[in-house]
């Protein structure tokens, strides 16, 4: 069966959280995958180790954690990225070369890698 690297959600109404996970292609999202690799916190913050004046005019982040080791031996031995963890995968220059390009550009918020 064709393995997959993509998101599971996670968190409440209004507050998502997604783990990244490799998973059979055909399982449900929220089913038990065959490993976790990273998190992703999609929803925009702000620094909270500056002063006051300073974190006003600092630059939101979304928060991703990823172990890139893994992440490496997954796609070389065929798993399939989703489009939204192609992004991700790409923002934390994990790509090889001759795979999936990004056409769109992400804009309007920081990423910050914690792992």
């Amino acid at each position: 069966m064709v393995v997959r690297i993509r998101l599971s959600r996670f968190g409440n109404k209004h507050q998502p959280f997604y783990n990244i996970v490799v998973a059979q292609a055909r399982t449900a999202r929220d089913s038990k995958p065959l490993e976790v690799i990273g998190t992703f916190n999609p929803v925009p913050q702000r620094p909270t180790n500056l002063s006051d004046e300073e974190a006003r005019s600092a630059r939101a982040y979304k928060e991703i954690s990823l172990d890139r080791s893994r992440a490496k031996y997954w796609l070389g031995v065929g798993a399939q990225a989703s489009e939204s963890v192609w992004r991700i995968l790409n923002l934390v220059c994990l790509h090889t070369p001759g795979t999936h390009h990004l056409l769109r550009s992400v804009s309007g918020f920081g990423y910050r890698g914690v792992g």
